[in-house]
C-alpha cells in the first residue's frame, strides 16, 4: 500500500513537454475505447512498415510495373489519337463522297452504248446484240425468291452490317489463305454494298475521249488492289449513308452483268427465261443468281448443265438460311430452271452478225439507243438448213473431216429466210463462210455467161462445137481449156452445154457475147466482187461469196432484175411506234429482158432434171440450178431454186485444202436437196416461171442467110474460129 503510493519518477517522454496539457499516460489512453483514428492510424502504419521493407528488399518488380504502365500509357494515348484522326479523316471522306451520289434513279442504267432486239418475220425475239437492259425494277418489285437468291449468295449479312463486313473480310482472307493463295486473291469478301460501288466505277462515268476504249475503262473498274478496296468501302459507307438497304440492292439488281449482253437481272430474265425477273420460280431465281459469280462461265447459253448445278448450290443456301422450306428446295433441285425457246435455239446466230454489220452503224454497232429491228428471218427455214447441214455431215461425212459448209435461203425478193455460215450453228461473233468467205465460184458462174447470150437474142437451142480450142493470152501464152470429163462432144446446143456443164463451149460462147457484156450482166446482177479480165472468167475463175451469188441466182428466179439480199425491214427505237427506216424489197433494176430470163430457168431445169445436178431432184417439184467445182476441187457449189425460194449450198475447206472426191454435184447438191425437202414440208408444189425455147424452123437458104446475118449463134462461132485460125 505504501509502495503503490510511492511517487513514481517521471518518464523522458514526460519531460519534454510542460506539466500543463500534458497528455495522458499509456495505462489512460489503453483503457479507453479504440475510435477511427486510432485504426486509420494504425493502418497507415502497416503500409509505411510494408513499403520501407520493400524498398530494403530492392523493388525491382515495381520499376517494370510502372515502366510497362507508361508504355501502355503512351500506345494508348497513340492509338486513340490516330484513331480520332482516322475517323475524322473518314467521316471526311464519307461525307465528301456522299454529297457527290446523285438520286438513286439516275444509278439504274449505266450502260455506254445501247442494245439491238431482233425480231423474225412473225415479230419473235430470236437474237440481242449489245448490252441489254430489261427496264428498270427494285427490291419491292422484284421476285422474292430472287431477292433472297441475291442475298443469300453474295452477302448474307446485308441488312446487318453498315456497308463493310470485318467478319466477311476476314474469312475471305482466311479462305484465300487455306487455298494457297494471297490474302486478298480470290475471295473478296465484299459485301453488296461494295460490290454496287464497284459497279458504279466509284462514281466515274465513262468518257470515250478520255479511255482507250470501254474494255479499259470496266478493267479499271475492276481492279483488285488494297488502295482500290479502300476507296470501295468508303463509297460504299457513303452509299449506307445517302440510301437505305433496298435501295442499294436495286441498284445492284439493275447493274449487275450476268452474261450473254444481260445487263441487270430484268435482261438476263428476260433473255434466259423470256418473263420478267418479278415472275421467277426458285430454280429461275437460283440459276440467275448463280451467274453473279462468273457470268461467262455460268451462261446457261454457253452450257445450261454448268449452270443447274451452280443453281443447286444457290437453292441450299437459301435453304440453310430460311428462305426455302425444304420442299420448295426439293422441288428447285429436282425440277432445275429450262431456257426459253429463244434462248435455247439461239436461231440465226450467222444471220444476226449479219444484219447487225450490214445495218446502219449509228442503229447497230455503235447505237447509244435501245433499237429494235425487225427481220425476214424465217426461224423454220432456218431450223430446216440447220438440221440438213448436220444430217449430211453426220451420214456422209467421214468422221474428224474438217471442212465447212454455207447455205443461205431467200426469196426472190432478195429477203433472206435463213443463214449458215459454218458447221457450228449457235455462234455469235464467229467468221461467216456464207458472207465473208471469198470464193472461186466454178461452173456456177455459167448460167450468167448464158444469160449474156439470150439477151443478146441467141437461143438455148443455138449451137457451138465442143473441140480442142486454145486462145492466146497476152503475157500469159496459150490457154486450152478442157472438159470436167477430158472428152469433147461436137456440136451441141447451148442448153446441153449448159447441163452438162461443158467448158470450152462456155468459153467459146463468152468469147461471141463479148467479155465486156458477161462482166455488165454479172455485176449487174450483183456479184459485186472483183471479175477477171480474161477468157477464164466464164469459167467462175473469179471470186464471189455465197450470199452474192444466191442474190444473183435470185434475179434470174425474179424474171431478169437485180437484187439487193436484205434481212432488216424495220428498224424502231424502243418505246417508239415509227420506224427510224423500212425496207419492203431488195429488187433493184432489170438486168436482162423477161423472155431471157424465163429462157435461162427452162436451162437451168435440165441440168437438174438431166444434167449434173440430178442429186438435188425433189419428188413433185420443178427445180432450177447449177454445179459448180473449182480447180482442184478447192470448192463445191450448188445453188438453185423453186417457184418459191432460192437457196446456196457452198462447201469447201478454210485453208483451201482441196476435197477429196467432192464435186458440187455431190455432197452440196444433197444439202441442199435436204434443206428443201424440209422447207417445202407441207407445201403445195408451185410451177417454175420458165419457157422452152421455140423449135428452129427449117426455111429456105435465103431466110438462113438473113438468120445469120441478123447474128446466127453457130456461124458467129465459125466466124471467130475462122478469124483465130485462118481456116
Amino acid at each position: 500500500m505504501a509502495e503503490s503510493k510511492r511517487r513514481k519518477s517521471p518518464l523522458v517522454a514526460d519531460k519534454r513537454y510542460p506539466s500543463k496539457g500534458r497528455k495522458p499516460s499509456a495505462k489512460k489512453r489503453v483503457a479507453k475505447p479504440a475510435g477511427k483514428k486510432a485504426t486509420a492510424r494504425k493502418t497507415i502504419t502497416r503500409r509505411s512498415r510494408r513499403k520501407r521493407s520493400t524498398r530494403k528488399r530492392g523493388g525491382g518488380g515495381g520499376f517494370f510495373r510502372r515502366l510497362f504502365r507508361w508504355i501502355w500509357r503512351v500506345i494508348w494515348g497513340l492509338t486513340w489519337r490516330v484513331g480520332a484522326v482516322s475517323a475524322l479523316l473518314l467521316a471526311l471522306a464519307v461525307g465528301v463522297v456522299y454529297s457527290s451520289l446523285p438520286e438513286v434513279d439516275a444509278l439504274m442504267d449505266g450502260r455506254a452504248k445501247g442494245s439491238v432486239t431482233l425480231l423474225d418475220r412473225d415479230g419473235k425475239v430470236f437474237a440481242w446484240r449489245g448490252d441489254q437492259f430489261g427496264g428498270v425494277i427494285t427490291a419491292d418489285t422484284v421476285s422474292p425468291h430472287l431477292k433472297h437468291a441475291v442475298v443469300a449468295t453474295e452477302d448474307k449479312r446485308f441488312y446487318r452490317h453498315f456497308g463493310v463486313s470485318p467478319r466477311g473480310v476476314a474469312s475471305a482472307v482466311r479462305i484465300n489463305l487455306r487455298e494457297g493463295r494471297g490474302p486478298l486473291s480470290g475471295h473478296g469478301g465484299s459485301t453488296i454494298s461494295q460490290q454496287t460501288a464497284k459497279l458504279l466505277c466509284l462514281g466515274v462515268v465513262y468518257e470515250p475521249d478520255q479511255w482507250e476504249s470501254e474494255a479499259a475503262y470496266e478493267a479499271d473498274c475492276r481492279q483488285g488492289s488494297l488502295w482500290r478496296k479502300a476507296k470501295e468501302a468508303i463509297y460504299a459507307i457513303a452509299m449506307e449513308v445517302k440510301y437505305s438497304k433496298d435501295e442499294i440492292l436495286t441498284i445492284y439488281l439493275n447493274r449487275a452483268y450476268l452474261g450473254s449482253g444481260a445487263r441487270g437481272f430484268e435482261a438476263a430474265s428476260q433473255r434466259y427465261f423470256g418473263k420478267s425477273a418479278a415472275e421467277v420460280a426458285p430454280a429461275e431465281a437460283a440459276m440467275l443468281a448463280g451467274l453473279l459469280v462468273a457470268p461467262t462461265r455460268f451462261a446457261p447459253t454457253n452450257n445450261l448443265q454448268r449452270s443447274q448445278d451452280r443453281a443447286r448450290l444457290v437453292v441450299g443456301l437459301m435453304e440453310e438460311q430460311g428462305y426455302l422450306s425444304a420442299a420448295q428446295a426439293s422441288e428447285a433441285r429436282s425440277r432445275p430452271a429450262q431456257l426459253s425457246e429463244a434462248a435455247a435455239a439461239r436461231a440465226g446466230g450467222y444471220f444476226a452478225d449479219w444484219v447487225m454489220a450490214s445495218g446502219p452503224e449509228f442503229f447497230t454497232r455503235n447505237t447509244t439507243e435501245d433499237v429494235v429491228i425487225r427481220t425476214t428471218l424465217d426461224q423454220r427455214l432456218q431450223s430446216s438448213a440447220e438440221d440438213a447441214l448436220k444430217y449430211i455431215f453426220e451420214e456422209k461425212v467421214r468422221e474428224g473431216s474438217k471442212a465447212q459448209a454455207a447455205i443461205v435461203v431467200m426469196s426472190a425478193d432478195g429477203a433472206v429466210r435463213a443463214m449458215v455460215g459454218g458447221r457450228k450453228t449457235r455462234v455469235s461473233g464467229a467468221f461467216n463462210r456464207a458472207t465473208q468467205a471469198l470464193r472461186q465460184t466454178g461452173s456456177s458462174f455459167k448460167p450468167f455467161v448464158y444469160a449474156t447470150a439470150l439477151e443478146l437474142g441467141y437461143s438455148p437451142l443455138d449451137t457451138v462445137m465442143d473441140e480442142p480450142y486454145c486462145v492466146d493470152i497476152p503475157g500469159s501464152g496459150q490457154w486450152c481449156p478442157k472438159n470436167y470429163t477430158n472428152k469433147f462432144y461436137g456440136r451441141v446446143t447451148l442448153a446441153d452445154a449448159l447441163m452438162n456443164s461443158l467448158n470450152i463451149p462456155a468459153v467459146k460462147v463468152a468469147e461471141i457475147s463479148g467479155l465486156e457484156n458477161v462482166r455488165t450482166v454479172a455485176s449487174g446482177f450483183g456479184i459485186a466482187s472483183d471479175l477477171a479480165q480474161g477468157p477464164a472468167l466464164a469459167l467462175g475463175a473469179s471470186e464471189s461469196t455465197l450470199i452474192e451469188m444466191t442474190g444473183a441466182y435470185a434475179g434470174i428466179l425474179n424474171g431478169g432484175s437485180a437484187v439487193e439480199p436484205y434481212g432488216l425491214t424495220e428498224l424502231k427505237l424502243l418505246g417508239d411506234e415509227t420506224p427510224v427506216m423500212v425496207t419492203t424489197t431488195g429488187i433493184g433494176e432489170r438486168v436482162i429482158n423477161d423472155k431471157a430470163a424465163r429462157e435461162l430457168t427452162w436451162m437451168m431445169e435440165r441440168v437438174v432434171s438431166e444434167g449434173t445436178g440430178g442429186r438435188a431432184k425433189l419428188p413433185g417439184w420443178q427445180v432450177a440450178g447449177k454445179t459448180g467445182t473449182t480447180q482442184a476441187a478447192r470448192d463445191a457449189w450448188f445453188i438453185g431454186f423453186t417457184a418459191d425460194y432460192v437457196a446456196g449450198v457452198w462447201m469447201g475447206y478454210d485453208d483451201n485444202t482441196p476435197l477429196s472426191g467432192v464435186t458440187g454435184g455431190g455432197l452440196p447438191a444433197e444439202i441442199w436437196r435436204e434443206t428443201m425437202l424440209r422447207i417445202t414440208d407441207g407445201m403445195t408444189p408451185t410451177p417454175l416461171p420458165m419457157s422452152a425455147p421455140e423449135p428452129p424452123v427449117q426455111t429456105a437458104q435465103p431466110q438462113r442467110q438473113q438468120r445469120r446475118q441478123q447474128g446466127g449463134f453457130a456461124q458467129d462461132i465459125n466466124n471467130l474460129l475462122n478469124s483465130i485460125f485462118g481456116n
